[in-house]
């Protein structure tokens, strides 16, 4: 599995029209991926938002990604997620993982 981790942190009066934005965002990613998507809310501070996305592969990722950042209603997405950041903390911060599995023994 391919898996991209991403860090933000969200004003707290906006964490349900984030919420409601990702649902929408999710229903286009899962037109063209077959995608299990994960956000975490901190318990410490209530601005800070994981959001974890897991992939088939690498290259279906990428294939698929070039199709979907292209999509209008994405794009309208992503602008009003950008007005739900804390000014200060506005850097969202992302990293790529391959998930391991361990057997059982």
């Amino acid at each position: 599995m391919y898996v991209k981790i991403y860090q933000y942190y969200i004003q707290k009066d906006k964490a349900e029209e984030y919420l409601y934005m990702q649902q929408k965002a999710t229903a286009i990613y899962e037109r063209y991926l077959d995608v299990h998507i994960m956000f975490l809310n901190s318990q410490v501070d209530v601005t800070k938002w994981v959001e974890i996305a897991r992939y088939k592969d690498e290259e279906e990722y990428i294939k698929s990604i070039n199709i979907i950042n292209h999509e209008k209603e994405i794009k309208e997405l992503f602008a009003l997620f950008q007005t739900f950041l804390v000014a200060d903390k506005s850097e969202v911060q992302e990293e790529n993982f391959i998930e391991r599995i361990v057997k059982k023994m």
